[in-house]
C-alpha cells in the first residue's frame, strides 16, 4: 500500500514538473518580445488543403532579419523553423475553410508562402499578420520584398 502511494505520488510530482518547465519554456521564448501565436504547415502542395491535417501551432518570434518560429507542444529550446526575411514570399492570402478552421484559432488568417523552394502555410490573426507583414516590407535597402 505504501509503495502505491509512493510511486503515485512520484507520477504526480513528475507531471506537476514537467507542466512547469513547458510552461517555463513558454515564458523565457516570449521573454524578449516580438513574438505571436502562429501556425505552421511545412511543405504543403499548391491546392489548399481544407482537411486541417499538417497544422502545428507555435509561437514566431522576431530576430532581426528571421523568424524563429518554435512548436508549442514540445520542450525543445531552439527553434523547429527559422524563417529569413530575404528567403519569404507570399503568394496568397485566405480565411481558413472546412475543416481548417477547427484546426486553427478562431479570428486566424492563412497566407500561403514561398522560403525558397519551400511552399508553406502561415496561420495567424489579423493583429499579427499586420506586424508580419510591415515586417517583411521594413526590409533593409537592396533587399527583396515580395509580398502579394
Amino acid at each position: 500500500m505504501f509503495l502505491a502511494l509512493w510511486v503515485g505520488g512520484l507520477v504526480v510530482a513528475l507531471v506537476l514538473i514537467g507542466l512547469f518547465v513547458f510552461g517555463l519554456r513558454r515564458r523565457l521564448i516570449q521573454r524578449s518580445g516580438g513574438t505571436f501565436d502562429c501556425s505552421l504547415r511545412w511543405n504543403v502542395s499548391e491546392e489548399p488543403d481544407l482537411s486541417g491535417k499538417g497544422w502545428v501551432y507555435g509561437v514566431a518570434r522576431y530576430s532581426e532579419d528571421r523568424i524563429n518560429w518554435f512548436r508549442v507542444f514540445s520542450y525543445a529550446a531552439r527553434p523547429r523553423r527559422v524563417l529569413e526575411r530575404s528567403a519569404i514570399e507570399v503568394v496568397a492570402r485566405r480565411l481558413p475553410e472546412g475543416e481548417e478552421e477547427l484546426a486553427l484559432l478562431s479570428d486566424a488568417v492563412v497566407l500561403g508562402c514561398l522560403h525558397g523552394e519551400t511552399r508553406l502555410e502561415l496561420a495567424m490573426s489579423d493583429d499579427a499578420l499586420t506586424g508580419f507583414l510591415a515586417w517583411l516590407e521594413a526590409a533593409p535597402p537592396g533587399q527583396r520584398v515580395n509580398v502579394a
